[in-house]
């Protein structure tokens, strides 16, 4: 208890530091929101991955999709790797860098206002993002309940409000800085636990080849393929290919990984953060999956619901882990706190400064200049984080599963929202304003709709169905619509460069 105790306050300690150690980077709104453009590929590469990969991931989807697909899940983790991030780098990484430049972009409403010359797209998306985000936001929490009561026996409450406030503390005082240098040190400890888990769970289950045969063993519900757990494509290849889909191609229209691409220094540096990236994401999503791959030689220790009578699946790698040893249990509380805490703080800069720069200056707020701007996005940043927290607390203990399912659609709507209208945006000079209403709809009704109704049956594919149409349904309206008039290949400045 000691050792996880006082790593826990070694951690605490040096993300704190980091915050006091950047404030001088946060003196206006682009030093706050981006880092001043400056930020360099390892910085920009670690906070990508970092933001990317949360305690959801690890604790939710590592133990439902492990359970769910065994072995084949790691799948999910190599889409993750070269669509959501080799595939997006290459892609998305200069043309955005370059183009928020010149259009003088510092989030994804402003791009959308000045590449369609539309004050309305801009309020629309900055009102999809405020919506979506918060309960996104909530959802980072879930993750740590069960391991803090593992390994502290401390109460979901307690650590949600310290978790809440650490992250307050750093992002509120040094801003995008203080965020991407607290990712590569949490991307470390990320790196380094995940390959130590692994290789802990494997021993204790007898190595790799008992492992497998144990696995292999495993009869699945409604399905007839012997050794399906231990398979290449596992007992249902389709759902597991939307899980892909929506986990991989999903973060190419998300606000706060696109943002990342806004603030890199130089197109070198995005050249050498696309190679850095993909390694993180081979390690710690290709990593977690494998891991929850093997959730099912734990079945004897898993909550199951008594109703329904399948997995509470945020137990099952809580579960996984209570086997092992007490300093690697604390290594794991830091890996996942490091994993929550940086998605958290890149989900909160996000909305509180899309709230601050595309709805309320200007509007709510008629004459604010940059002091006027750092105080409502510090300020709005620390509302986001306690509301988070309340909804989180509010879910724990509360019988209605609405704030869940919203959470669990806020990847589909987002995405399928701004995925078409971003890339066409980005590469193609005939795009219409119509086009890109359609998309907003399609995205944000087909995922709304469905939590409702329940046309889809899997929200996973929900997600991914709307991102696909989006992708489709910016050039179909815009062939017979009148295009907004841009040049996409003006010369570049030197700063642009």
């Amino acid at each position: 208890m000691f050792a996880k105790i006082l790593m826990m306050a070694v951690f605490i300690a040096a993300v704190v530091a980091i915050g006091l150690k950047t404030r001088g980077s946060a003196g206006s709104v682009e030093g706050f929101v981006l880092g001043g453009r400056n930020v360099g590929p390892w910085l920009s590469a670690f906070a990508y991955g970092t933001s990317y990969f949360s305690a959801v991931i690890f604790v939710g989807y590592a133990g439902q999709f492990g359970w769910k697909y065994g072995i084949s899940a790691t799948w999910i983790g190599i889409g993750n790797a070269f669509v959501g991030s080799l595939l997006a780098w290459v892609v998305l990484g200069l043309r955005t860098r370059r183009m928020t430049h010149r259009l003088g972009s510092t989030t994804m409403p402003q791009f959308f206002g000045s590449r369609y010359d539309s004050e309305a797209l801009r309020v629309a998306s900055a009102a999809i993002i405020f919506v979506f985000l918060i309960p996104y936001t909530a959802s980072v929490y879930n993750g740590l309940s069960r391991l803090f009561e593992m390994a502290f026996g401390i109460d979901y409450t307690v650590c949600i409000i310290g978790m809440a406030i650490v992250t307050c503390i750093y992002v509120v005082l040094g801003g995008y800085m203080a965020t991407v240098v607290n990712d590569f040190v949490q991307g470390m400890v990320m790196l380094i636990g995940i390959i130590a888990i692994i290789a802990a769970v494997i021993i204790n289950n007898g190595g790799f080849i008992t492992a497998i045969t144990s696995l292999s063993q495993i009869p699945v519900e409604g399905s007839e393929m012997q050794g399906a757990l231990a398979g290449f494509f596992g007992p249902d290849p389709l759902n597991l290919l939307g899980v892909v889909i929506l986990t991989s191609l999903g973060t190419w229209g998300l606000p706060q990984m696109v943002g990342k691409f806004y603030a890199i220094k130089s197109d070198e540096a995005v050249k050498q953060g696309a190679i850095i990236s993909t390694f993180f994401a081979v390690i710690v999503a290709g990593g977690s999956y494998f891991l929850g791959g093997f959730g099912r030689l734990y079945a004897g220790q898993v909550t199951f619901n008594p109703e329904t009578g399948a997995p509470v699946y945020d137990s099952i790698v809580p579960s996984m882990l209570s086997t092992l040893p007490n300093l690697l249990i604390g290594l794991v509380i830091v890996l996942v706190l490091s994993a929550s805490m940086s998605t958290l703080s890149s989900l909160v800069l996000t909305s509180s400064s899309t709230l601050t720069i595309d709805l309320i200056k200007g509007r709510l707020v008629k004459d604010m200049d940059d002091k006027k701007q750092l105080l409502w996005m510090r300020g709005l940043l620390v509302a986001f984080v306690v509301l988070s927290a309340a909804i989180a607390l509010w879910q724990y203990t509360s019988p209605v599963n609405f704030i869940a399912q919203l959470m669990g659609i806020s990847w589909g709507a987002l995405a399928g929202a701004f995925l078409g209208p971003f890339i066409w945006g980005l590469y193609s000079a005939r795009v219409s304003r119509i086009a890109v209403w359609a998309s907003f709809i399609c995205g944000v009704g087909l995922t709304t709709a469905n939590m409702f109704i329940g046309f889809i049956a899997s929200p996973v594919n929900c997600g991914a169905i709307a991102m696909l149409l989006s992708l489709a349904i910016v050039p179909l309206v815009s062939a017979f619509t009148p295009a907004v008039p841009f040049e996409l290949d003006e010369p570049l400045s030197a700063r642009e460069v």
